[in-house]
């Protein structure tokens, strides 16, 4: 005689269905971060210029928030560069950014609208300002650019800034004694290329792919710029946070240098606002900090992003959900 399984009644199958849930429902929050909320939403993050190191940061770091805050929506914005990704933080028009600390600096120092309100998450790696010019050119140094066709940015980059700073530190005016060229890295290699500008100027993390694309099609050379450390420093206080640098030979393998090339460093910050929620801010910083790996991967300079450092944010505030971060993961 076959086996008849026990009747089940309606109410008990209900209360097993609800208990099964909850089981389910207590593992789901123990594999999250102890007292993590669910997010839920949309927000904006301001990159840079599309074959640049920033937009490329920001398109990983957008897979990465995908795990992390699956329920929040994030939307790439390219841009000119960290003048323009300020102001559209300060503005509300984006919510994230990366920016340089010196153009930072200057926005403060300016006044510019909402630079009170501006915040910062971390320090992420340093910028290497690069002077590229065709292999056989006679520039030696950023002095010998006068007369020259120099491509010195786009108006709202912080490439802009540096430039500028960087002609000056040389006795140059950037108006008079050069031809200045107002284009981004999406459009100075291939008129490096085509002879129709003689130099340019790009702050960016090592390698930048424009820059070592470049340099697998054709013969270009990285012009060195340490001879300006001494002057930049000196001309004001935004300055003060370029460093003395060297990028190493092989960062563009194909670039005809026979050694490193001396140069000078920024280092960029992660900025937001000071009404972007806590909870939001803590796990943005976080997934910033536990994707430094996988992002490396892609673009080197990442993995020079330390949990050591990227505390110090100066010249901004440290934003109290990122605060709250580093607070946890303190030993």
């Amino acid at each position: 005689m076959p086996l008849v399984p026990p009747r089940i009644s309606r109410r008990r199958a209900l209360r097993a269905l609800v208990a099964v849930l909850a089981v389910l429902g207590a593992l789901v929050w123990w594999l999250r971060p102890f007292g993590e909320p669910e997010l839920k939403g949309d927000l904006t993050f301001s990159t840079g210029v599309q074959t640049g190191v920033y937009h490329l940061y920001g398109q990983l770091l957008e897979q990465e928030l995908a795990t992390s805050m699956p329920g929040v929506r994030v939307r790439l914005q390219p841009s000119e560069g960290s003048q323009q990704n300020l102001q559209r933080v300060a503005a509300g028009e984006a919510d994230f950014t990366v920016a340089t600390a010196d153009a930072v600096s200057k926005y403060r120092l300016d006044g510019k609208a909402g630079a009170d309100r501006l915040r910062g998450l971390a320090r992420l790696y340093d910028d290497y300002v690069q002077l590229v010019v065709p292999a056989g050119s006679p520039v030696q140094s950023a002095k010998d650019l006068r007369g020259k066709r120099v491509a010195v940015g786009q108006d709202g980059s912080g490439v802009r800034l540096i430039s500028e700073r960087m002609l000056n530190a040389a006795k140059l005016d950037p108006v008079r004694d050069i031809t200045p060229v107002s284009i981004g890295i999406d459009k100075m290699p291939a008129e490096l290329q085509a002879g129709r500008i003689d130099a340019f100027f790009w702050s960016g993390g090592l390698p930048t792919n424009a820059v070592r694309e470049l340099s697998e099609r054709f013969e270009i050379r990285l012009v060195q710029l340490g001879d300006l450390v001494e002057a930049l420093q000196a001309s004001g206080t935004p300055a003060r946070y370029y460093r003395a640098a060297v990028m190493p030979q092989d960062a563009y393998a194909r670039a005809r240098n026979t050694s490193a090339v001396a140069t000078v460093a920024v280092p960029n910050l992660l900025v937001t606002r000071d009404d972007m929620g806590a909870e939001l801010t803590e796990q943005f910083t976080r997934t910033v900090i536990l994707s430094r790996d996988r992002i490396g991967h892609e673009v080197h300079a990442a993995q020079l992003v330390d949990l050591r450092t990227a505390i110090y944010t100066d010249p901004l505030e440290l934003h109290v959900g990122a605060a709250r971060y580093y607070r946890s993961v303190k030993p």
